[in-house]
């Protein structure tokens, strides 16, 4: 998964699916924006999950690269690792106040390799000061919806998330809901709901010619998703900024049902602003 790059920001993405669901996409973005628009989404995640404050901005381009595999030790029949995650997103909306993101992402190596995602949304402080941001979004829309090889979870979720003050860093939460019938423990219970948390702080602040702080070159973040299901779990990392516009993720993966994702696994995550496509 990943997050944005803004002064105290990160940019994370995870993986996502699709049906025939062109239709789906189309009417949660109408149902966002027809319910005053105070939510704010973005495919992208703090490190596991999408409970990221972030929303990739108008015209830019982001590019992730994720991997996560098995470190140390025998792992017998578990899962070794997941397939490589290459991914784009881009800013759709021209607002300040409201603003959305869509994105896919190709899972190399496997059968059905593509997943779409699409998050709107209203950043913090947008409608009044004090207000938190709020989002909707949907991810693992998949196009494999039969077999146990299936990709379309579809989860539906939702996020409030703020900044807390004396610069401590920036917390969300919020619940979600998946596909029924595709969201499954390993023992093939229905396990289609939860909730998933997230935190992220930046240290060691980059100040451009102004003195005003432009991004941080560390930043820790950590998240998790409930539930014994294929995106139940969490983990813990660190991003290393190159620039405002690149950075590289590493650290541990947990999963809530081994029997789906085998045992924990490290992650390394490339993601990448690209020079802006459209708009001022």
């Amino acid at each position: 998964m990943s997050i944005r790059h803004e002064p105290d920001k990160i940019d994370m993405r995870r993986r996502r699916t699709v049906k025939t669901k062109f239709s789906v996409l189309m009417v949660l973005a109408a149902t966002v924006i027809f319910t005053a628009g105070i939510v704010h989404a973005t495919p992208s995640t703090t490190y596991w999950t999408p409970m990221t404050l972030d929303i990739q901005p108008y015209g830019v381009l982001h590019l992730g690269v994720d991997n996560y595999f098995t470190v140390l030790g025998k792992h017998g029949g578990s899962v070794r690792s997941f397939a490589t995650d290459v991914g784009p997103e881009i800013g759709v909306l021209p607002f300040e106040k409201i603003q959305m993101e869509v994105g896919l992402d190709y899972m190399g190596g496997v059968d059905y390799p593509w997943l779409f995602n699409a998050k709107i949304g209203s950043p913090e402080d947008s409608f009044f000061k004090g207000q938190p941001a709020l989002e909707i979004g949907i991810f693992n829309v998949g196009t494999k919806t039969s077999g146990s090889s299936r990709t379309d979870l579809d989860v539906v979720h939702f996020l409030i998330g703020k900044t807390l003050p004396g610069d401590l860093g920036r917390v969300t939460a919020g619940p979600y809901i998946g596909n029924h019938s595709a969201m499954l423990s390993s023992k093939g219970e229905p396990k289609n709901s939860g909730f998933m948390i997230a935190y992220d702080h930046g240290f060691i602040p980059v100040k451009d010619r102004d003195g005003n702080v432009e991004y941080n070159k560390l930043v820790l973040a950590a998240d998790y998703a409930s539930g014994k299901n294929a995106i139940g779990g969490g983990g813990v990392g660190v991003y290393y900024y190159f620039t405002k516009d690149i950075s590289l993720l590493t650290g541990p993966v947990w999963f809530n049902d081994q029997g789906i994702n085998g045992k924990w696994k490290w992650t390394v995550q490339l993601d990448i602003n690209l020079p802006k496509l459209f708009g001022k």
